[in-house]
């Protein structure tokens, strides 16, 4: 397809550049006509006798119409599209701090997929992963960005509309910066700095110049989430008992004044203030009040993010955004995605989550949003497995309610593979006809778990796990040789369903062959399940490995080999045990002697779908 694009473009050219080959099409001045209007108002696509016009306000609306555009022309429809921006901001925040930190190749592959979008905000949540000048402890040996990585990064995203916001934490999250010795003296916690020293606020100022330095944007998200242990620490041998509410306000102001300073703009995550005005330390508790006094004491110039992953009705949302805003400013929401829990995105609970807070935060006029991917416990899932969840949020960015036949059109049209295909990876932790909202991650730890003392048998006794696991195998291994584009996520996922396979219940089989006193079957798993288990696993460790290092940088995946290598070794060990009681030399083996009880104090309910995404609280019992 050849455009010939005019009209109001001056400083878009670069952007068209780039995203001619993401959309498939030539600049050419004896192409399709193309006139651009930039206006205020709506994204406004018609034809005209021969020519198309395209009406946008901002860069980022202009780059998401050329997507709608092409798309429409390569589909054959009519022109004819006009859609309503429905937030001033709306963008995505990237864990880069659990091991998986982003190439900024691939950073710059989804700048070129969120503009196509009309995402127009990105940020990389960076605890430790920059550099600091002077700090050679920070984001040692973690794969940090340099200075360099980020500009280009920057750079990159200015010519396609999309603003980069640098996203730091200044209080707590912060344990793989503090536990080295020469930052003992920064600490409360092992992951809370130490509040009301002077060390500490020259420290964060060092944070704040480095973490803003490589970006146009003078908008910078300060963290402050999560510090259950503010002042029972360090703080409180230091200095005695303080309440918390006033360590955090007058941290806060410090930490302002900072970045007033470097005439820098921050956010900040709201939890901190709910928790400590509830009863219960409850971010979403209905009781909690925070005093009025406190409410007035937060820094005028310091934006409030509500982040809300947990609730499926509007009503709740509209409550919440209407509470922060009762302090004083208007809030910016957060989503999320539900990325973080396993191999896979739980599309099911992030569609039915998103659909109720986006439509409530539009209902009740917040005009800022973005949308978070936590990669909790290692970063095991791969950024791109949530761009089902991304088109979901673009798509409640431009219209009032989304219609899911024209986002499934537009996902396959950006990404050439069908929608299906991708909606599919979510069976890894859907076995027997789990609902969609769920949050149950059996795919982690059937692969994770012992083989000999198994945490999690007890919930696929008696199950078609196995079954499960061969049928997505082939389906898998079809649209990964179907598709070569993406067959690093689907090579992967075929490659750890043939080994759940196999491993999902092989821990049900040994206890079961066991308590028979059945030595042949017991013989035969011990020589020919267990070695072809290990086979199996080690190529899933292969597919992962190659998925990662497409990715992300190097740094982060010594831990996932040594989760697979920890696997092999209870396998080869498995094998030992069992041919040592095969073969008489022992009289029993106390490992199958114990009874299985479930995970959590409750009883089955029928079902293999708990939660657990802990690595260390699925391997063993024992001191890890």
């Amino acid at each position: 397809m050849r455009l010939n694009i005019i009209g109001d473009i001056y400083g878009l050219e670069d952007g068209l550049s780039l995203l001619s080959q993401e959309l498939g099409f030539e600049i050419d001045s004896r192409g399709i006509p193309v006139i651009a209007h930039r206006r205020t108002g709506n994204i406004r696509i018609c034809k005209e006798e021969e020519e198309i016009h395209l009406g946008f306000e901002r860069d980022i609306h202009f780059f998401r119409g050329l997507g709608l555009l092409v798309e429409t022309l390569s589909n054959e429809k009519d022109l004819d599209i006009t859609e309503t921006p429905q937030f001033h901001t709306l963008g995505v925040m990237f864990d880069v701090s659990r091991n998986a930190v982003m190439k900024p190749q691939t950073i710059k592959d989804m700048l070129k997929k969120m503009a196509i979008m009309g995402l127009d905000t990105m940020m990389l949540y960076a605890e430790d992963t920059y550099e600091i000048p002077g700090k050679p402890y920070f984001g040692y040996m973690r794969g940090r960005y340099t200075y360099d990585e980020l500009k280009e990064c920057d750079d990159y995203a200015a010519k396609l509309g999309i603003e980069m916001i640098p996203c730091i934490q200044t209080l707590g999250h912060l344990a793989q910066a503090l536990k080295w010795e020469v930052m003992k003296e920064l600490r409360d916690t092992d992951d809370i700095l130490l509040a009301e020293n002077e060390e500490t606020y020259e420290f964060i100022e060092e944070m704040l110049k480095a973490a803003s330095a490589p970006f146009r944007s003078k908008r910078i998200h300060i963290g402050m989430d999560e510090a259950h242990m503010l002042g029972l620490g360090n703080y409180l041998q230091k200095k005695g008992y303080k309440p918390r509410f006033e360590i955090m306000l007058e941290h806060l102001n410090r930490v302002n004044e900072i970045a007033k300073k470097l005439e820098l703009k921050p956010m900040m995550w709201s939890d901190m203030f709910f928790r400590l005005g509830s009863p219960t330390g409850g971010y979403y508790d209905l009781n909690s009040t925070i005093p009025q006094d406190v409410a007035e004491k937060i820094p005028e110039g310091v934006e409030l993010i509500y982040w809300d992953y947990y609730h499926s009705g509007e009503d709740f949302y509209k409550e919440w955004i209407r509470r922060h805003r009762s302090l004083g400013s208007e809030p910016i929401f957060a989503g999320g995605l539900w990325t973080w829990t396993s191999f896979c995105t739980r599309y099911g609970r992030a569609f039915k989550y998103t659909d109720a807070a986006l439509s409530a935060c539009k209902s009740e006029g917040l005009k800022e949003a973005f949308v978070t991917l936590w990669y909790d416990d290692g970063g095991e899932n791969n950024y791109y497995t949530a761009l089902p969840g991304l088109h979901l949020f673009a798509e409640h960015g431009y219209h009032n309610q989304v219609d899911h036949s024209k986002l499934r059109e537009r996902f396959e049209f950006c990404n050439g593979i069908s929608y299906e295909a991708f909606k599919d990876l979510e069976s890894l932790d859907m076995i027997l006809g789990e609902d969609d909202g769920g949050i149950a991650n059996p795919a982690k730890y059937l692969l994770w778990q012992d083989p000999l003392v198994g945490l999690f048998d007890i919930y696929v006794q008696k199950k078609p796990v196995s079954s499960h696991y061969m049928m997505f195998e082939k389906k898998f291994q079809e649209y990964s040789l179907n598709n070569p584009k993406w067959s690093f996520i689907f090579d992967f996922a075929a490659k750890l369903s043939r080994a759940l396979s196999l491993k999902a219940d092989i821990g049900v089989r040994i206890i079961d062959a066991y308590k028979r006193g059945d030595r042949d079957a017991l013989k035969s798993i011990s020589e020919d399940d267990l070695p072809e288990l290990l086979k199996r696993i080690n190529a899933t460790r292969v597919a992962h490995r190659q998925q990662w290092f497409k990715t992300n940088k190097p740094f982060g995946w010594e831990v996932i080999d040594i989760r697979y290598g920890g696997v092999c070794a209870r396998v080869e060990s498995t094998t030992w045990r069992l041919t040592e009681y095969i073969e008489g030399r022992i009289d029993s083996i106390p490992e199958l002697e114990e009874e299985r009880l479930p995970f959590y104090d409750e009883k089955p309910k029928g079902s293999v779908l708990i939660f657990q995404k802990r690595y260390r609280r699925i391997v063993t019992a024992g001191l890890f």
